[in-house]
C-alpha cells in the first residue's frame, strides 16, 4: 500500500465545525512544479511565436538597425531625413523626459519602424519567391538561369534556421485553375477508359457544363479563394471525412508499421516505455516549434499546418457530422489491455516521465489481474461501427456520471495506447506473417483500438509495434514524420539495457495507473454488440497481401532514367490489366503542401500513354525498342501530371469544390454528378521515406521501415500502398475484399512482382537475384 499512500494529495475529515483539510507537502510541491512547467511552456510558445512572426529577420537584426541609426545620428548624420526630429517633437515634454531622453526614444521608435518595414518587405519577397514553381518542370540535372537566380535568392532569404511555422504566412495560396483547363485534363484522363459513344456523351456533358453552369460556380469559388486561406481544405475535411457515416475502421483509417527486420527490445512494457517517451519528446518539440519544416530541394518549405492537431485530438461522433476535439495540452495517456481501460499520467514534478518510469507503469498494467467490467471489453467497438449509432449512444449513455468522466479521460488523452496480447512482425519463412500484421493494425479485434483518436499506438507482446491513424485531421506523411522520429529516437538515442529494459532506475513512488470506471447498461451493451458485429464482418472481408519486393529498388530504376514512382505506377497499370483484363480509373495521392494549408490532390495514373505501353506488352508483334519508347512517354506523362497536381493544377479537387458550390446554390449539374460518382477501383499511395534523415540507411540497411497501408476504396477494387526503402527494397501493401469475385490480393501481388521484372528486363537491367 506504499504507492497508494504516496498518491494521496490531500486528506479531509468531517468535524462538527465543517470540513478539515490537510494539504500534504508533496501535493504543494507537485502543484508548484506543475505551475512552473506550465509558465515555461507559455513563455517558450510566446518567444517562438515572435520569432516565427518576424522570420526571416531576427531580434538581433533589430539591434543592428537601432545601433546603426544611433551611431549615424551621433556622427551628426541623420539617416531618418528628419523623421526622428518629428517624432521627438510629438513626444510630450516633462521633467522625466528630457530632450536627450526624447531623442533616444525617437531613435528607438524610428529604428523599430524601419526594421518592421524591412521584415514585411522580406516576407513579401519570400512569398513571391515561393510562388515560383518553374523549378519543378525542368529536366532532371538541368537548371535554367532564372531557376539559379531563384535558388540563390531563396538561400539568402532563408539563411536563418527556420522554426516549424516560420514559412507558414509566406506560403502562397492554392490557386483556382481555369475551368476550361480542368475540363480538358479531365476528358483527357477518361478517354482511355471509355468507348467512343460514352466519350462523346461525356464530351457533350462537359461542354454544356463549361458554357452554362461552370462560369457562375467558378466566380463563387474564386471569391472563396480570396476570403479563405485554402479554398479546398475546409470542405475536403468536412465533406469527405467528417460527414461520412460509414465506419472509420478499414474505410478511412490507415496504419503504420515498425522496422522490418529489427526489434530493439522484445519486452513489451520496455518497448512501450521508450516509444511513448520518444513520441512525447516529439510533441514537446512540436509545441515549441523546434522541428524544422520539411523542405523540398532543401530550400522549398512544405506547409506544416496539419501537424497542429497530431496530439490531444479526437474525432467526436455526431448524427449528421462529426467534429474534431483538439486540446492545447494533455498530461495523460489512455491505455487498453485485456479489455480494460487505464489513465496513465505522463508528468511527475512538472517533468516528463522517463522511459524507465513509463515501463514501470505499463508493466503494472500488464500485471493487473482484474477482469473487465460489464460492457467494458468491447466498448471501443462503438468507434469501429457506424457513426450514427455511436453518436446516439454517446449522447444517451456517456453524457453524465462515471461514464462521462472515463470517456473524457480517453478523448482528452494525448493519444491512445493498446498493449496487445498478440505477437506480430516479419519472420523469414513464415508465410502470411506480414498479411496478419497488416490486418491487425488496420482493424485488430475491432474493439481494441480507439479509432476516433488521432492515432492509436499498438505495442505487441513480442515488442513489435505499429499505429492506426484517423484520417480527417491530417494525411499519412504527417504521421510518417512522427514515426521516423520515434523509431530513430527509440533505437539510436534512448536505447536499452542488455536485458532489454529501458535505461535508468524507476521511480517506485509513482502512483499506479488509474483504472477507468464504467457503468454500462444492457441497452448500451446491445449497441456495442451491434457495432461489433458490423465491424467484425467488415474486418473479416478484408483480403490483405503485404510483401517485400527485393529483386531491385530505386537504385536500378534510376538507371532506367525514370522516376521510381512513375516506374511503379506504370507497373501497377500493367499488373492490373493482367489481373482483370481491363483498365480502370486510378487514384494516386500527391500533396499540395507547397501551398498554405494544402493537403492532397489526385494524380490520375491511368493515361492514354500508360495504356498504350501496357497494350504493347501484351502484343507479341511489338519490338523491345517500341516498348521502351512507349514506356518513356508514359513515364514522362506521369511525372508531368504529378507536377501539375503538386502545383495546384490538378483535376479532382477543383471539380469537387465546384460540386460543393453547386449544392449550396441548388444547381443541378449532370456532368459533376457523373464525375463524382465514378469509382476508383485502383487507389494507390506512396509512403514517404527518410523525411528526417536521423540515421544513415546505407550504414544501417536492416533498419528499413515497412511503411503502412489502408483498406480498399471500392468493393471490387484494390488499395495499394508502397514504400521505396533504400536502394534495393520496395514493400507493397495490397488490400481488397474477399466478397468480390473480381479481386484477389495475393494474385495481384504476383502480377505486380512480374510486371516490375518485365519492365526492368526491357532495359536490359535484370537484378542479380532475377538472373539466379
Amino acid at each position: 500500500m506504499a504507492e497508494a499512500h504516496q498518491a494521496v494529495a490531500f486528506q479531509f475529515t468531517v468535524t462538527p465545525e465543517g470540513l478539515d483539510f490537510h494539504l500534504g507537502r508533496e501535493a504543494i510541491k507537485q502543484l508548484y512544479l506543475a505551475g512552473i512547467s506550465s509558465w515555461k511552456k507559455r513563455l517558450v510558445r510566446a518567444k517562438n511565436s515572435f520569432l516565427t512572426g518576424v522570420y526571416p529577420a531576427s531580434p538581433s537584426s533589430w539591434m543592428v538597425v537601432m545601433v546603426a541609426t544611433a551611431g549615424s545620428f551621433y556622427c551628426q548624420v541623420d539617416p531618418s531625413l528628419g523623421m526622428i526630429a518629428r517624432i521627438r517633437h510629438c513626444l510630450p515634454k516633462s521633467r522625466l523626459l528630457t530632450y536627450e531622453s526624447r531623442t533616444v526614444v525617437s531613435t528607438v521608435l524610428f529604428s523599430t519602424g524601419v526594421w518592421l518595414s524591412a521584415v514585411l518587405l522580406f516576407r513579401q519577397a519570400l512569398k513571391l519567391l515561393l510562388s515560383y514553381h518553374g523549378w519543378m518542370f525542368e529536366p532532371h540535372g538541368k537548371m535554367s538561369r532564372s531557376t539559379r537566380i531563384w535558388v540563390a535568392l531563396m538561400k539568402v532569404l532563408s539563411i536563418r534556421k527556420p522554426l516549424l511555422y516560420s514559412f507558414q504566412t509566406s506560403l502562397p495560396k492554392l490557386p483556382v485553375p481555369p475551368v476550361e483547363a480542368t475540363i480538358t485534363r479531365y476528358l483527357e484522363s477518361v478517354r482511355p477508359l471509355m468507348d467512343d459513344d460514352k466519350y462523346s456523351k461525356m464530351e457533350a456533358l462537359a461542354k454544356e457544363f463549361k458554357e452554362k453552369t461552370a462560369p457562375r460556380l467558378q466566380k463563387y469559388l474564386i471569391l472563396k479563394s480570396w476570403w479563405t486561406t485554402n479554398y479546398v481544405s475546409d470542405w475536403w475535411e468536412q465533406y469527405i471525412y467528417l460527414r461520412g457515416r460509414s465506419p472509420l475502421m478499414v474505410n478511412s483509417n490507415y496504419y503504420a508499421m515498425d522496422f522490418l527486420y529489427v526489434t530493439p527490445s522484445h519486452i513489451q512494457a520496455a518497448r512501450a516505455g521508450n516509444v511513448v517517451h520518444a513520441i512525447l519528446l516529439y510533441r514537446r518539440k512540436l509545441d515549441r516549434g523546434e522541428i524544422p519544416p520539411v523542405m523540398a530541394l532543401g530550400i522549398v518549405p512544405m506547409c506544416s499546418y496539419q501537424s497542429e492537431r497530431m496530439f490531444n485530438t479526437t474525432r467526436i461522433p455526431g448524427k449528421e457530422t462529426d467534429t474534431l476535439l483538439h486540446l492545447v495540452d494533455s498530461k495523460h495517456l489512455a491505455v487498453y489491455h485485456k479489455g480494460r481501460f487505464y489513465k496513465v499520467w505522463l508528468y511527475y514534478g512538472g517533468q516528463l516521465l522517463q522511459p524507465r518510469d513509463l515501463e514501470l507503469q505499463f508493466q503494472r498494467i500488464l500485471d493487473d489481474p482484474s477482469p473487465p467490467q460489464p460492457g467494458e471489453e468491447r466498448l471501443a467497438a462503438l468507434t469501429a461501427g457506424e457513426r450514427v449509432p455511436w453518436a446516439e449512444a454517446r449522447a444517451r449513455f456517456f453524457s453524465h456520471g462515471k461514464n462521462k468522466v472515463s470517456l473524457d479521460a480517453i478523448e482528452r488523452a494525448a493519444f491512445f495506447l493498446t498493449l496487445d496480447e498478440e505477437e506480430h512482425g516479419y519472420s523469414s519463412g513464415r508465410e502470411g506473417c506480414m498479411d496478419a500484421y497488416a490486418k491487425s493494425l488496420l482493424h485488430g479485434q475491432c474493439y481494441d483500438r480507439w479509432f476516433d483518436k488521432s492515432f492509436t499506438l499498438v505495442v505487441y507482446k513480442n515488442g513489435k509495434l505499429g499505429a492506426n491513424a484517423e484520417h480527417s485531421w491530417a494525411d499519412a506523411p504527417i504521421i510518417g514524420h512522427l514515426w521516423e522520429f520515434m523509431l530513430a529516437t527509440d533505437k539510436f538515442q534512448l536505447g536499452y539495457t542488455e536485458g532489454g529494459h529501458c535505461l535508468g532506475e524507476p521511480n517506485t513512488l509513482l502512483a499506479p495507473p488509474q483504472r477507468l470506471q464504467w457503468d454500462i447498461p444492457q441497452e448500451c451493451c446491445a449497441t456495442i454488440e451491434s457495432s461489433y458485429r458490423l465491424a467484425k464482418a467488415l474486418a473479416d472481408d478484408v483480403d490483405f497481401c503485404c510483401f517485400q519486393f527485393s529483386d531491385f529498388g530505386k537504385g536500378l530504376i534510376k538507371k532506367c532514367r525514370t522516376s521510381p514512382d512513375a516506374f511503379i505506377q506504370i507497373s501497377l497499370q500493367l499488373a492490373h490489366f493482367r489481373d482483370k483484363g481491363c483498365f480502370c480509373l486510378t487514384y494516386e495521392a500527391s500533396m499540395t503542401r507547397l501551398f498554405r494549408e494544402g493537403r492532397t490532390e489526385t494524380v490520375r495514373s491511368c493515361t492514354a500513354e500508360s495504356t498504350a505501353f501496357v497494350r504493347s506488352m501484351a502484343d507479341t508483334r511489338q519490338t523491345r525498342a517500341e516498348r521502351q519508347r512507349l514506356f518513356k512517354l508514359a513515364a514522362e506523362k506521369h511525372q508531368h501530371m504529378y507536377r501539375l497536381a503538386m502545383t495546384g493544377a490538378g483535376i479532382d479537387r477543383h471539380l469537387f469544390c465546384l460540386y460543393v458550390v453547386s449544392r449550396y446554390l441548388g444547381v443541378q449539374s449532370p456532368f459533376l454528378a457523373q464525375v463524382l460518382s465514378e469509382p476508383w477501383r485502383l487507389s494507390t499511395s506512396q509512403t514517404p521515406q527518410q523525411q528526417l534523415k536521423m540515421f544513415d540507411l546505407n550504414k544501417y540497411p536492416d533498419h528499413v521501415s515497412t511503411g503502412g497501408g489502408f483498406g480498399p476504396v471500392a468493393d471490387d477494387g484494390y488499395g495499394v500502398s508502397y514504400i521505396i526503402a533504400g536502394e534495393n527494397l520496395i514493400t507493397f501493401h495490397i488490400s481488397s475484399k474477399f466478397s468480390s469475385n473480381e479481386t484477389d490480393s495475393k494474385r495481384f501481388g504476383r502480377n505486380i512482382r512480374q510486371a516490375m521484372l518485365d519492365i526492368a528486363e526491357l532495359f536490359d537491367k535484370p537484378s542479380e537475384k532475377a538472373r539466379k
